[in-house]
């Protein structure tokens, strides 16, 4: 495609207002130099276009990376452009983004021996699925009146998740603090009840575990030593629907939730455990399948990415039933996702009692800052009181809530969106030590 640059729209304008005094000053038939400057123009432009190296003999290759960090700033995509033979002196080049990546201004580059690089920065504005989508190319003929100008579809996919350092750093120190040197050490060998070899008894030893079939062929007090289990199963089921896509504390609830399951999923994978993940709305869309070692951790947290927002009203029926087919052994299944009251989460209980029956369930309850402001706020006007009447009556059927799932021995996890990370490890901390998992 050949179009004009500023630089010939510029020459022909100025044929018209020399061609006008011309006309008015010395002959009236002059006003047809203006015309003729115009063509010439035109004429040259596409002349120009013709000399230009042409788009089809132009090679685009770009370098993205397949996943980049939120929060940790633009991150780099190379261009390279390529022709065989001849190139022209400078070009321009411009990236088309969808809405998760912001793309930068167009850039010139030099090109030299037919070749040119060039870094665009792109900028993750949110987590989700970015896409590159196509690669807009021009550059100029000899003399710098036409442009020609290619249009390379890409569709190259960047996923953009949590920053990995970040949740590594925060899941090992937590790891460090409370699983292995902390008050209440998690001991690999003698707390559990898989059995793991025999030894002689020592006192301080559980006379439950003398093995004494074993003892009457060696001739000595031999016991069972057993350790923690391992090779559980965690199942992250996360909400990705209308309600868990508004924002608190700054954040939508499904950004939170995804960090706090990266935190307990990079503890689980170094404890031996298998992660996977869960999405769902009006009907599921994500499924990881179980990953086990910490070499596994990246992939799940490019999985995170196809975790997106949604405008739909959640399904729970259809979601956990789902969920429940997939899992073919007892799990620690833990859900995220949020109720307005105590209607509107009758099918979320009745499907979660469902999956109780064989799965340990972890509910993980937002706390809701904004009706408890509302609530504690001091009243000043006859609106105010019953803004603080409506709130109290919708934390009082979400607590109601909440405690009919305690009953169906489902464990709550409940604390400041900031914080929810480390409750949900300190959870399944505890959950594990009482092998409930």
């Amino acid at each position: 495609m050949i179009a004009p640059t500023s630089r010939a729209i510029l020459l022909a304008m100025i044929g018209a207002p020399l061609s006008l005094l011309l006309a008015t000053a010395v002959a009236p038939n002059l006003w047809l130099l203006g015309v003729a400057w115009a063509l010439g123009i035109a004429m040259l432009t596409v002349f120009d276009g013709v000399l230009a190296p042409a788009p089809k003999r132009a090679s685009i290759s770009v370098t993205a990376p397949r996943l980049a960090p939120i929060g940790a700033g633009a991150f780099d995509t190379l261009v390279r452009l390529v022709w065989p033979g001849r190139g022209p002196r400078a070009v321009d080049v411009a990236l088309e983004t969808n809405a998760v990546l912001a793309a930068p201004p167009t850039q010139r580059g030099d090109v030299g021996g037919g070749e040119a690089e060039l870094a665009l920065r792109l900028k993750p504005m949110r987590r989700g699925d970015g896409v590159i989508e196509n690669v807009h190319g021009r550059w100029t003929g000899p003399l710098g009146l036409a442009w020609r100008q290619i249009v390379q579809p890409l569709n190259r996919h960047v996923g953009i998740a949590p920053d990995l350092a970040g949740v590594q750093r925060e899941a090992e120190r937590l790891f460090s603090r409370s699983l292995i040197h902390g008050i209440k050490p998690l001991r690999d060998r003698g707390d559990g009840s898989e059995f793991d070899s025999l030894a002689e008894f020592a006192p301080g030893m559980d006379r439950r575990l003398v093995e004494w079939k074993q003892t009457a062929r060696h001739a000595k007090l031999l016991a069972k030593e057993v350790r923690a289990e391992r090779n559980h199963q965690i199942a992250f089921a996360i909400d990705t629907g209308r309600t868990m896509c508004e924002p608190i504390a700054g954040a939508p609830r499904v950004d939170w939730s995804i960090n706090a399951s990266l935190l307990l999923a990079y503890v689980g994978l170094k404890l031996g455990d298998r992660v996977s993940f869960f999405g769902f709305d009006s009907r599921p869309h994500v499924s990881t399948g179980f990953v086990s070692g910490a070499r596994a951790f990246p992939l799940l947290l490019s999985q995170t990415a196809k975790i997106d927002y949604s405008t739909e009203e959640t399904n729970h029926t259809w979601g956990l039933a789902t969920l429940m087919e997939k899992l073919q052994r007892r799990s620690m299944v833990i859900v995220f996702t949020d109720f307005a009251d105590s209607v509107s989460a009758e099918l979320m209980v009745e499907n979660i009692t469902r999956l109780a029956r064989r799965h340990m369930i972890v509910f993980v309850a937002f706390a809701d800052q904004e009706l408890e402001t509302l609530r504690d706020a001091t009243p000043v006007t006859s609106d105010d009181v019953s803004r603080a009447v409506i709130a109290q009556r919708l934390l009082q059927e979400r607590a109601v809530v909440l405690a009919r799932l305690k009953r169906l021995g489902v464990h709550i996890v409940s604390a400041p969106v900031e914080n929810l990370g480390p409750a949900l490890v300190r959870a399944y901390d505890y959950l594990r030590r009482r092998e409930r998992v």
